[in-house]
């Protein structure tokens, strides 16, 4: 069984028009991607390595890794983005391959078959976050890197990211996100541990809605980026 929620899908249908409009809904994707894209950077080599993107979305992190030279696969249960992803990335001249797949299926289908796995801004979306993160780790293969991104589960996140976003400034259509799901780094870490993945590290990220820039950050008490690693086989 997938673990996907319909209603979350079908949030993101409804915004494959707006997936490459930098100024429109998915605008703070487009501000925090360069941020993303370096913590990524800063920690593998890249150029050639074999990525895979969980929860791609409409290929926005998918295109900024390929064009840093990695291999990439991105998947998505979402047919329309995914669709939306694959005609950018043709006018782009960009090699990916995106595909409708869980990251659980995938798993079973190529287990322990790439380098670096992202997962960025889709723990938050799914019924399972902690399946999720096991089947980021059967995705990895030994020495590969793992990184997570999502929102933390604290008062400052819920008036930040829900009333201060959605509401308030606009910036995302309300009902995007819901604060029960949002994932403590406690939790998140609890989950990599389980997975035995070691070298857990985590950087918050800040974001300044009118200057659209986003900055690494000691405070986590928002949006956060967790790394990790999967053992070498001994």
């Amino acid at each position: 069984m997938h673990n996907v929620a319909p209603e979350e899908v079908a949030k993101f249908d409804a915004l494959a028009e707006q997936w490459w409009d930098p100024a429109g809904d998915l605008k703070t994707l487009h501000d925090i991607n360069p941020t993303r894209l370096g913590v990524v950077a800063a920690q593998v080599e890249l150029q050639g390595a074999r990525v895979v993107d969980v929860g791609c979305g409409g290929g926005i992190l998918s295109e900024a890794l390929a064009c840093a030279g990695a291999r990439v696969t991105g998947i998505d249960l979402s047919e329309t983005a995914l669709q939306v992803a694959g005609n950018h990335a043709r006018h782009a001249q960009l090699t990916i391959d995106y595909r409708a797949i869980s990251a659980a299926a995938l798993a079973m289908e190529e287990p322990s078959s790439f380098d670096v796995v992202v997962c960025m801004e889709l723990l938050e979306h799914v019924p399972d976050p902690g399946g999720l993160v096991h089947a980021c780790a059967d995705l990895a293969a030994p020495g590969a890197w793992l990184f997570f991104a999502t929102l933390n589960r604290t008062a400052k996140a819920y008036t930040q990211a829900v009333l201060g976003a959605e509401y308030l400034l606009r910036l995302l259509p309300r009902g995007t996100h819901d604060y029960r799901k949002f994932v403590r780094p406690s939790e998140l870490a609890a989950w990599t541990r389980e997975c035995t993945l070691t070298d857990i590290s985590t950087t918050g990220m800040r974001y300044d809605p009118f200057s659209g820039r986003c900055t690494l950050s000691d405070d986590h008490s928002v949006n956060y980026i967790l790394s990790c690693r999967k053992p070498h086989a001994e």
